[in-house]
């Protein structure tokens, strides 16, 4: 079982790993084109998997 401290920090690892994707995201479709468009913003749509795992993590 997780302390409150660690679900804390879960807790902010996701918000982070959210920021860095949306971030990400943002900078794919304002500054690239082609190719490297869609590989930045396939990296931001794996984010999400971790991301999730850690909110759900925080949760319980």
């Amino acid at each position: 079982m997780l302390t409150s401290m660690d679900k804390m920090w879960a807790s902010f690892i996701a918000i982070g790993l959210m920021i860095a994707a949306s971030v990400l995201i943002s900078f794919a479709r304002s500054k690239t084109t082609g190719v490297v468009r869609v590989l930045l913003s396939l990296v931001a749509f794996l984010m999400f998997i971790p991301i999730l795992l850690y909110m759900i993590v925080s949760m319980f």
